[in-house]
């Protein structure tokens, strides 16, 4: 659809009492137009089809025409408009993320006024003449272990190394940024107390997670002794009263429990008779070999 005609009446003033009618709303930052005026029902039922039709045409000519009146700038796809801040609120559907914590150098850089400079990724190395990287393979940070000469103290081993010196000087560094770097993501994580306490309580539970229920494993370095239950053991020494109480209070125990064997035996055997029980106490121990003996020299001496 050609709109340049329209266009041009629009920037005339021409067709303002046709469209700047107060009934649309402009945000140019979303690019949306939103027709408030009420629906006119008799159109609507007469054509529906040329009424929305009508109403499109209308919300992309003031669309247009906003966008035409904005600055533009250059660009090799072409003239570009400069969108305006969105002017509709739109809700979020999740909340806003909490700002990052910062680490313990970027609270000291800011209290000291320390400001952050960005190395360039390839230094110049004055004996190559040349742009070489400034870590990584063949980087600049390897230089003191690659160089074919070294100077060594006049009181240095006799096994003094100046490329293994250097190269555990650089993994020392490395291993020591690494460790603050964690150090940062726990601190940001929470607080001491409850990171210590998740670490107690993930090495208590994985200590007897294996079948000898961490009696085998190696001890890590600091490692404290897993804190059980403490057996509480009375006095070697007491008095009468004491004893006396202790002594009352085991036999109610044993009652109590003697009870509870009688009350259960019963309700459970109710008409099933226990014959090793029976033999055991007709022969006073002896067993049923020694009854059937005993029974047998009784009737021997009847007769």
């Amino acid at each position: 659809m050609d709109v340049t005609n329209i266009l041009s009446s629009i920037q005339n003033g021409n067709n303002q009492d046709e469209l700047d009618d107060g009934n649309y709303v402009l945000d140019a930052g979303y690019l949306t137009v939103t027709n408030t005026a009420p629906i006119d029902v008799d159109l609507y039922n007469e054509d529906i089809d040329q009424y929305i039709e009508q109403n499109a045409r209308d919300s992309t000519q003031k669309l247009i025409g906003a966008l035409f009146s904005l600055p533009i700038t250059s660009s090799p796809d072409g003239p570009l408009a400069m969108l305006p801040p969105p002017t509709l609120l739109l809700p979020r559907e999740k909340p806003l993320p909490k700002p990052k914590e910062p680490t313990k150098w970027e609270k000291f850089a800011a209290a000291k006024g320390i400001n952050k400079t960005k190395h360039e990724k390839k230094v110049w190395d004055e004996e190559k003449q040349e742009w070489v990287a400034r870590w990584g393979w063949k980087g600049k940070n390897k230089e003191a272990e690659s160089q074919w000469l070294h100077e060594v103290p006049a009181n240095a081993d006799a096994d003094h190394d100046p490329r293994k010196i250097a190269r555990d000087e650089r993994k020392a560094r490395v291993a020591k940024n690494e460790r603050q770097r964690l150090q940062n993501v726990a601190h940001s994580a929470g607080s001491s107390t409850d990171r210590k306490k998740d670490i107690e309580r993930t090495l208590a539970t994985t200590r007897v997670s294996t079948a000898s229920m961490g009696k085998f494993d190696r001890q890590l370095d600091g490692e404290k002794k897993p804190r059980g239950v403490k057996r509480k053991f009375d006095p070697t020494e007491a008095s009468a009263e004491q004893e006396r109480k202790n002594a009352l209070a085991l036999l109610s125990r044993m009652e109590s429990d003697t009870r509870k064997m009688r009350s259960g035996s019963s309700s459970h055997d109710d008409g099933v008779l226990n014959v090793r029980k029976a033999i055991r106490s007709a022969s006073k121990g002896q067993g049923g070999i020694a009854l059937a003996r005993k029974l047998n020299s009784n009737k021997k001496s009847r007769r």
